[in-house]
């Protein structure tokens, strides 16, 4: 496939994501009523809802991450950072809360921050802060959660602390063969205009899409699956825990669209969707295999089921404590 087809193709599949989204919003009520039964009726308004709480936030975390992606010098992060690789690594996390964006925007931004000198245990705690502890996606929480503020504060230091313990863990195991360089092609040499639409692009068609996906995969939980098997899973503290880690896996929903999602799962408790809010930005499917295209196949077979029980613990950890 060529470029230009390439460019063709995704510039059709934002087009259609956007009117499609728009149009669910604007006919969410004529919508609802022509669906005929009740479970088809909650479906659409589990879905629609979700999407209308969402989409803003989705749309301005890409904007702003295409902004900071674009006309933030590269060089600013090696700079900024601490040179001890071990006060680097905390450094990194905390560096991720000026980045509004989804963690598809962070696999090549870490991957840049390796190209330009920063140590690598360093820019994978940023890679794996920036999408989970940023003010988007704290305020979206907080939006989720509104009788719940604990949980913004719960999962802001659990992924916190996920991020630098997987840095400091990385720099104890981990291997430099491990990590293939990445190279981002739609950005290098191009006008700073052009790459901020580029940039804005990649993340609308990846974060709206599975944010789509996510939506429906709830609405969908809520309708299909019998509200017994829902409580009777919810109330086994760690059966619920380890549903809600592996559902977060394979939604692979935006961490700024994710809260929502996990509020409409009122069956389960507090401390299980604070497991699905701090393992869905660091480990999912679209995560993983950007990863392994970005770092390499031996990258992401060690650092993606090592992320995976670390967060599931930390977040239990969090919950028990906080909420």
């Amino acid at each position: 496939m060529t470029d230009t087809l390439k460019t063709r193709t995704r510039s059709v599949e934002v087009e259609v994501l956007a009117v499609l989204l728009v149009l669910l919003v604007i006919f969410r009520e004529p919508l609802a009523g022509l669906v005929e039964g009740e479970r088809l009726q909650t479906w659409t308004t589990v879905f629609v809802s979700v999407l209308v709480q969402a989409v803003p936030f989705l749309v301005f975390g890409v904007l702003l991450s295409a902004v900071i992606a674009v006309f933030v010098p590269r060089s600013f992060w090696a700079k900024a950072l601490p040179k001890h690789p071990v006060l680097a690594v905390p450094a990194a996390s905390v560096a991720g809360v000026v980045l509004p964006g989804c963690e598809c925007g962070a696999v090549p931004i870490a991957g840049s921050l390796i190209r330009r000198g920063v140590t690598p245990a360093a820019a994978l705690a940023f890679l794996l802060a920036a999408p989970a502890i940023n003010p988007i996606v704290l305020v979206a929480t907080a939006v989720a959660f509104p009788d719940n503020p604990e949980m913004v504060v719960a999962r802001g230091l659990a992924s916190l602390v996920v991020a630098v313990l997987m840095g400091w863990l990385w720099l104890r195991l981990g291997k430099t063969e491990w990590i293939r360089l990445p190279h981002r092609p739609d950005l290098d040499g191009a006008s700073k205009g052009r790459a901020f639409w580029s940039a804005a692009r990649h993340d609308v068609v990846h974060a709206g899409g599975f944010l789509v996906v996510g939506a429906a995969a709830a609405a969908t939980i809520n309708v299909i699956v019998p509200e017994a098997w829902l409580q009777t899973l919810a109330a086994q503290p760690v059966l619920s825990v380890l549903a809600l880690a592996v559902l977060a896996v394979l939604l692979s929903i935006c961490s700024e669209a994710d809260a929502f999602v996990a509020a409409s799962l009122s069956q389960f408790s507090l401390t299980s969707r604070l497991v699905f809010l701090v393992v869905g930005p660091m480990v999912d499917l679209k995560l993983i295999s950007m990863q392994a295209g970005v770092f390499g196949r031996g990258f992401a077979t060690r650092f993606a089921p090592a992320t995976f029980v670390l967060a599931i613990l930390v977040a239990v950890g969090a919950g028990a404590v906080l909420l």
